[in-house]
């Protein structure tokens, strides 16, 4: 099962990454999150994780990668002439622990470094290339807005996950990412986030298509807390379980 995780910066997009990861280990899958984000240094801390080496570096590095592409005929260049598994990924570009190994695609380290759209090629071909078996779920925690749509990263997903926070900019671009997950084929959900009773019953009601909503996490101090500190998400909501049972049932 390969999962992606979008929505606006700040809608909670790797707390429900982390959440979730969690919970489909705790019921015996083994889970790989990928870090496509390359402006997030907190991802690492919600899992309990050492932040790993980029993987652009198993190609050399950005500056590399990025010169392999430019002299590639029409600018398509394959960094993966086989398929991947989970244990295929060298160790060095892996933090584990419980069953859960994090990589991150890439980071900004650098002023003047250049753009993010060589991670974002790498990280496409990744998902492409990348085989699971019937206990690995794959979840992909993407970078804040759009722009991963205008990559393409989504195209071998078998579920996008919009999260959606308390904000009319996170509603409007909840109808944006559904229509543009429906016109590659693919389900688009939604996960509310940071509910409560005043803003709850007005945010399902913003949703067009109330059946995609597959979980309402409620607002919780103790996680915002977490988040602020950088500690480790160590909580469990009946939500997150809902959540990984409706995905194990309704995805292959």
């Amino acid at each position: 099962m390969k999962l992606m995780i979008c929505g606006k910066g700040g809608s909670g997009k790797s707390t429900i990454s982390s959440l979730l990861a969690k919970e489909f280990a705790k019921k015996g899958k083994k889970v790989l999150v990928i870090d496509t984000d390359e402006s997030n240094y907190g991802l690492h801390r919600q899992l309990g994780l050492k932040l790993p080496q980029d993987f652009t570096n198993y190609f050399g590095g950005k500056k590399a990668a990025f010169s392999d592409i430019m002299a590639a005929p029409d600018l398509d260049y394959s960094f993966f002439d086989k398929r991947w598994g989970l244990t295929d990924i060298p160790s060095e570009y892996i933090s584990e622990k419980d069953g859960i190994k994090l990589m991150a695609i890439g980071k900004i380290h650098e002023v003047g470094e250049g753009c993010a759209c060589t991670m974002g090629i790498i990280a496409k071909q990744f998902i492409s290339n990348l085989d699971l078996g019937p206990d690995e779920v794959a979840i992909t925690d993407a970078e804040a807005g759009i722009e991963h749509f205008g990559r393409n990263i989504e195209k071998d997903v078998d579920a996008i996950l919009m999260v959606i926070d308390p904000s009319f900019e996170s509603m409007k671009l909840s109808d944006k990412v559904e229509e543009l997950g429906g016109s590659i084929g693919k389900p688009v959900y939604i996960v509310l986030n940071k509910v409560n009773t005043k803003n709850g019953i007005y945010m399902r009601e913003g949703v067009h298509d109330k059946d995609r909503i597959i979980a309402s996490i409620p607002e919780d101090g103790d996680i915002s807390f977490a988040g602020l500190i950088g500690d480790e998400l160590m909580f469990e909501y009946a939500e997150i379980k809902k959540l990984a049972e409706y995905l194990t049932g309704h995805l292959k």
